[in-house]
């Protein structure tokens, strides 16, 4: 595809890179010459220098040949107005866009072919609130992310000494959890990914990848993880549209307070929030007053300030003064890397979280959802197959016999509203909901030919 991305954040160089690496061709539009420099010196792409909503830089990266247009600079109104020039001047086929404000969010009448004219939007912060609310409600975890409707999880869980599971071959799985089905698409150990089978054995620090039904997935994480008691008591430094949706999120299931450094924000959250959600004025890096808000007995922080560097020390603090579990934004790959499992439990990068909902609109064929796994390297997909055993490559063959790449599975089968765990010899069928695991992101072209309905196959 030839695809246009106009903003070269966090967001926009972590679609750069994604998209890159799949063969599309590539043209960033930013103000800062520097951030494009960086970019051209790591990825086979072009850059054009400029402001995104002008029409002549968007003629000049050559918006008239674009078949998509991402619209993801940090300013809510020029990715509307880019978005607007791309249909009305330039005719762009598809276009996304970046919009964080909730109070443009909270008009969808705003965004339609006659106003304007955004096909898609994302919205990191609503993304993010999502991804840690699930960690919250679900202890264990690193990882939670929805496919089917919400019907069905893949969850990533690190075996932990003492879990039911360490030492013993999955085969022992099934009386573990009696009565409840799931499906292990892939272990990671020591960095490498393993393909699962009935005689792997389980060892401790493996990260656990499995996909099961919302109801079945708490007995599963509890084979593998020691049992833990769900946590009640939320601390969220930081007052900003994350934080505070997420509070109100949290809210009728757990005890929240929010941190906020910011006095005249402290009054907007005080007087805007559940009078449940207790809203205090000071600095999440004051031991003090985190002693004085009983950290110690606090099952969940979560740093989620615009300063990645704060939520660092923050967490760190929070975690050696007692807290059960830290949660952080971190923007930075590097960073990340650094202070995941140590100052910080779960390290959570927006631009991660945001390129999953991206791609989604982006992949070939009909593809539900899109979730980004192991900070980008690996992919989940839910996609529906189309077509008939005439013009599909994978309709009525056995999973066996589908050539998927190696690493590749397939995890789940939605069918006329049944949700099937398959087996060798299942056959797909028209019009089955699937969600596939890549642990190799670089083979979804494969995938995509692969599950591309043509009538001309034969």
């Amino acid at each position: 595809m030839n695809i246009l991305i106009l903003g070269a954040g966090q967001v926009g160089r972590t679609v750069a890179q994604s998209l890159a690496s799949e063969e599309n061709d590539i043209t960033v539009i930013d103000r800062d010459p520097q951030l494009l420099q960086l970019l051209q010196e790591r990825l086979d792409l072009r850059t054009v220098n400029g402001h995104a909503a002008h029409p002549d830089v968007l003629i000049e990266a050559g918006i008239e040949q674009a078949d998509l247009i991402l619209a993801v600079t940090n300013s809510d109104e020029t990715n509307m107005v880019a978005c607007l020039l791309a249909h009305i001047l330039f005719k762009t086929p598809t276009r996304l866009a970046r919009v964080r404000d909730p109070h443009y969010l909270a008009h969808p009448e705003l965004f339609t072919l006659r106003t304007i004219p955004i096909d898609h939007i994302v919205s990191p912060e609503l993304l993010v609130t999502q991804a840690i609310a699930h960690l919250v409600d679900q202890p264990g975890c690193l990882q939670i992310v929805d496919f089917i409707g919400g019907r069905v999880q893949l969850a990533v869980v690190r075996v932990q000494a003492g879990s039911r599971m360490a030492g013993q071959p999955l085969s022992q799985l099934p009386q573990q959890v009696p009565g409840r089905a799931c499906r292990l698409v892939a272990i990671y150990r020591r960095g490498q990914v393993i393909i699962p089978g009935a005689a792997t054995v389980v060892e401790e620090q493996d990260e656990i990848f499995f996909l099961a039904t919302r109801e079945a997935l708490p007995p599963f994480i509890g084979a593998f993880h020691p049992s833990q008691a769900p946590y009640h008591k939320v601390l969220i430094a930081g007052g900003g549209n994350i934080g505070k949706q997420l509070a109100e999120r949290l809210a009728p299931r757990h005890r929240v307070k929010i941190l906020e450094v910011d006095a005249s924000r402290c009054r907007h959250l005080a007087e805007s929030l559940d009078s449940a959600i207790c809203v205090l004025h000071g600095d999440a890096g004051d031991a003090d007053l985190l002693r004085d808000e009983d950290i110690a007995n606090t099952d969940v922080f979560c740093a989620l300030t615009n300063d990645e560097e704060a939520n660092i020390i923050s967490s760190a603090l929070a975690k050696q003064l007692g807290v059960r579990k830290t949660i952080a934004i971190v923007n930075t790959q590097g960073y990340i890397d650094l202070v995941q499992d140590s100052a910080v439990d779960i390290a959570i990068s927006p631009a991660q979280v945001t390129i999953g909902a991206i791609l989604t609109y982006i992949r070939r064929g009909d593809v539900e959802a899109v979730h980004a796994l192991r900070r980008g390297a690996a992919e989940a997909i839910e996609l529906t197959v189309h077509g008939d055993h005439r013009s599909s490559r994978v309709i009525g063959r056995p999973i066996t016999r589908l050539g998927l790449p190696a690493g590749t599975s397939v995890g789940i089968i939605a069918r006329q509203g049944e949700l099937l765990f398959p087996h060798h010899d299942t056959r797909l069928a028209a019009e089955d909901r699937l969600v596939l695991f890549l642990a190799d992101k670089g083979q979804i072209e494969t995938v995509e030919r692969l599950f591309h309905a043509d009538l001309n196959f034969l």
